[in-house]
């Protein structure tokens, strides 16, 4: 696996690329919690579970359907626990007050967003160069994938994160995660159109 730090780089990468305002804070949170949640299952290892097993390490929690999930969950939140709507209209200024609740179009949108955040997390873990494939068609098939590419130097565990092994695998997510994922940040905002300038009401 990558490390637990890095998974958090494609929630703020769509972060950073979206338009100010347009992903809130808390879905932000959401989104990172959900780009790192998977990784929970090394409870497996305290609780003897097999690595292999379908609830092991890499298993379960690394499904699409898992992110599908945790996808339904923060619509459901935004739909009900969020404040102020965050679609793309709420970043405009408004003639008229507008309701608490979000629109139908907002939630979907935080469905989205959280569901690409914990999509990625297996995705890179497949991209890893050691340890077992992701579970990604839980519960339909137990088979573990892996990528056809697969740079990504494996994390290890805790006890050995600050070693030289440690060091190196957080130097190949910094070339195969980090930098790629800032470039394609900057060259998406390079290719966004300037905002219109304001017109003089005189």
């Amino acid at each position: 696996m990558p490390s637990i730090i890095t998974h958090a780089a494609v929630p703020l990468a769509l972060w950073c690329a979206a338009d100010r305002g347009r992903i809130p804070a808390w879905l932000l949170a959401a989104g990172v919690v959900a780009a790192m949640l998977p990784d929970a299952d090394v409870l497996a290892f305290v609780l003897h579970i097999p690595y292999a097993d379908a609830f092991g390490h890499r298993g379960a929690s690394h499904s699409l359907l898992f992110a599908g999930v945790l996808a339904v969950l923060a619509a459901v939140w935004a739909f009900f626990g969020s404040g102020r709507p965050w679609s793309a209209v709420s970043c405009q200024p408004r003639l008229a007050p507008t309701t608490a609740r979000p629109t139908l179009v907002s939630t979907v949108q935080a469905m989205a967003f959280v569901f690409v955040c914990a999509a990625s997390h297996p995705l890179l873990d497949a991209m890893t160069s050691g340890g077992l494939g992701v579970a990604l068609a839980w519960p339909w098939s137990e088979h573990r994938f892996f990528a056809p590419w697969r740079p990504i130097r494996v994390s290890p565990f805790a006890p050995q994160f600050f070693s030289a092994r440690g060091i190196a695998t957080l130097l190949s997510e910094l070339r195969w995660v980090w930098l790629p994922l800032a470039g394609a940040v900057v060259a998406w905002k390079l290719i966004q159109p300037a905002p219109a300038a304001p017109r003089d009401p005189s």
